[in-house]
């Protein structure tokens, strides 16, 4: 028995001494940042639960030999310094955990950079109007500052990835499954592969992830619904294999993501990571919407975008932690929106509102009037404060108007009993106490209207869509030999050149 007993007696301190290495181990390989409050808080809801809103972030970053023999372009300047982040996507977990959107920003994005210094390298700027993946030359909180300012959706945490991040990670979860339309070629970021469904790894993942000129229409747009696609087969598998059950598995991925990935303060350690990915496990795939903000092309450049219609209720959506799917998950909103929807007798571009606000809460004709923009309504809606306080929310419209009221009222979710003629003309829409926030009215019928208007040309698909394929372009977006040609002809020309999956 005594023998027995120190038997066990060690086994048990072997254990506890193993399980406090990996677990020392695991924190060591953790590198974190500070983001001191530039993005945000996000607020509990009524039942005091607190949505997450992560920036995650892909570097394009040189700045190892590995990730210089990953992403070329070393070979005249050798290991370079700074980075920008060439992938953006905001990724909410709602504060009940029913449901998650993750919003990609094209990293062509025009917007304005807030004045930042990053304490690491002591780089700092005064602020500038400029491309919004470059906010990460000064630092990841400069670049979480950046987003929150463009979309007002408080950001309190990020993670970010270089090169050989993406590598590790698509290792560590034993590869991912993607399909492609047709066969591909892109020159640039020497993506291969042929018609069909494939398992990638490592190179062959960043490849697939970095391919710009392969898919879509060539530019920045096509690239983040092809990363969406691979997220989407990466959280499926996850959920198919029951990888957070797996002690083994567990282990792997951990490792490779703790020394992957760069986060912030409030993310720095192995519990809270497992934490974050306990409530994203929690999260049912058809209940995850990817989607890609909308933009419209830059007046002053072509190559360079700006926030399009819709995008405004996208964010709003987002920082008001509603969902873009129905309960059910089977069917998203907006989805069920369109199909439900009708020509209104009245077009919306044909419609003024003018929105008053009857708070004392600064913004809200603001806010109301440009949910009204990004439903189509006309250029010329306008704002005030109204002549008074106002308790309830009134619609008024002239004579001979009430057909461009009810069309209003629909958008916002007004009930018809908040609609009343006067005997001026035009529609004078009075925001009261009883719509304290939010775009749409408490208890209306506008949630639909404000998810068709918020995925509207956002390319949103869900987790659960197992059976996507990325568009490859049609266009002649590569070259191979200095010839132009489409990324079928080139796979076709390189017949030589190993596929990306072998």
């Amino acid at each position: 028995m005594k023998i027995v007993g120190v038997g066990l007696s060690g086994v048990i301190v072997a254990t506890a001494g193993a399980g406090w290495w990996f677990y020392e181990h695991l924190n060591g390989n953790i590198h974190s940042v500070s983001l001191d409050g530039k993005g945000g808080a996000e607020k509990a809801d009524a039942f005091g639960r607190t949505p997450i809103n992560i920036l995650v972030m892909g570097s394009d970053g040189r700045t190892s030999k590995a990730d210089c023999e990953l992403g070329g372009g070393c070979s005249k300047t050798g290991v370079q310094t700074g980075s920008n982040a060439d992938v953006e996507m905001v990724v909410h977990i709602s504060a009940d955990r029913s449901n998650a959107t993750v919003m990609s920003i094209p990293r062509d994005t025009m917007t304005k950079v807030p004045a930042c210094k990053d304490p690491a390298t002591g780089k700092a700027t005064t602020g500038y109007y400029g491309q919004i993946n470059s906010a990460l030359q000064y630092g990841p909180a400069c670049q979480v500052a950046t987003v929150h300012d463009l979309t007002g959706v408080p950001i309190d945490h990020f993670v970010k990835l270089d090169f050989s991040g993406v590598v590790k990670m698509s290792d560590a979860v034993g590869g991912v499954s993607v399909c492609v339309s047709d066969d591909v070629y892109d020159t640039y970021s020497h993506l291969k592969l042929s018609r069909g469904t494939h398992t990638l790894k490592g190179v062959g993942a960043l490849e697939f992830v970095r391919s710009r000129h392969g898919f879509g229409d060539g530019s920045d747009l096509g690239r983040t619904i092809s990363q969406h696609i691979f997220l989407s087969a990466m959280i499926r598998q996850f959920k198919s294999a029951g990888t957070l059950t797996d002690p083994t598995a567990v282990y792997k991925l951990a490792d490779a993501a703790t020394k992957a990935l760069t986060v912030d303060d409030g993310l720095g350690t192995v519990k809270k990571l497992i934490g974050l990915a306990t409530d994203v496990n929690k999260v049912p795939a058809k209940r995850i919407t990817f989607a890609t903000m909308q933009t419209a092309p830059d007046p002053a450049d072509d190559n360079r975008v700006v926030v399009g219609q819709g995008a405004r209720t996208l964010f709003a959506t987002i920082a008001e932690d509603r969902s873009l799917t129905t309960g059910s998950g089977g069917k998203s909103a907006a989805a069920a929106a369109t199909a439900k929807a009708t020509a209104p007798a009245v077009p919306a571009s044909r419609i003024a509102v003018t929105v008053e606000n009857g708070t004392s809460i600064t913004g809200r004709a603001s806010a109301v009037a440009t949910a009204l923009a990004d439903q189509g309504f006309s250029p010329a809606t306008t704002t005030a404060n109204a002549p008074s306080a106002a308790a309830t929310t009134t619609l008024t419209y002239g004579p001979g108007q009430k057909a461009e009221a009810k069309t209003a009222a629909k958008a916002l979710g007004l009930p018809g009993s908040h609609l009343k003629q006067g005997t001026g003309s035009g529609l004078i829409l009075v925001v009261g106490g009883d719509w304290p926030s939010g775009t749409g009215y408490p208890g209306g019928a506008s949630s639909s209207a404000d998810a068709k208007t918020a995925v509207g040309g956002a390319h949103a698909q869900t987790a659960d869509q197992a059976k996507t394929c990325a568009k490859v372009s049609p266009y002649r977006t590569v070259e191979l030999n200095g010839v132009p040609m489409t990324p079928a002809q080139a796979y076709a020309a390189a017949r030589g050149k190993p596929d990306s999956d072998e």
